[in-house]
C-alpha cells in the first residue's frame, strides 16, 4: 500500500508540471491542478482528479483539453516517471475546492450576519 502511495504522489507531481508547463490548449483554464491521484495495484489505470477555478463551463472544457492531450501526457509521464507500465489515465473532475470555499462563504456570511443583530 506504502508503494502505491508513493507512485500516486509522484504521478501527481509530475502530471502537475506537464499540465501547467506543457500544454498550449486553450481551453484549459491557467487555474487547473491536479487534486489527487488513485493508482490501480496493477499499474493499468490511474484517476487523475483535477480542479478547476470557474464554472461548469470551464470544468468541461478542461476534461476535453485533458482528454484530447491524454496521449501526450501519458508519454510524458512514461518518460519522467520509470514505471514498469505506464498506466491509462482517466481524468475525473473534483468540486472539493469549490465545496470548500463554498462552505468558507456560507460560515462568513452567518458570521456577518449574527454581527449585524448584535
Amino acid at each position: 500500500m506504502e508503494r502505491i502511495n508513493r507512485i500516486n504522489e509522484e504521478v501527481k507531481k509530475v502530471l502537475s508540471e506537464i499540465i501547467s508547463n506543457d500544454i498550449k490548449d486553450p481551453r484549459l483554464p491557467m487555474l487547473t491542478s491536479i487534486t489527487s491521484v488513485e493508482t490501480a495495484r496493477d499499474l493499468k489505470y490511474a484517476d487523475v482528479y483535477f480542479s478547476v477555478l470557474g464554472g461548469e463551463k470551464e470544468r468541461a472544457d478542461a476534461l476535453a483539453a485533458l482528454k484530447s492531450a491524454s496521449g501526450f501526457i501519458r508519454r510524458e509521464l512514461s518518460r519522467k516517471v520509470k514505471l514498469r507500465v505506464t498506466p491509462e489515465l482517466r481524468f475525473v473532475s473534483d468540486r472539493s475546492i469549490e465545496n470548500g470555499v463554498y462552505m468558507s462563504s456560507l460560515i462568513n456570511k452567518i458570521i456577518k450576519d449574527d454581527e449585524s443583530k448584535e
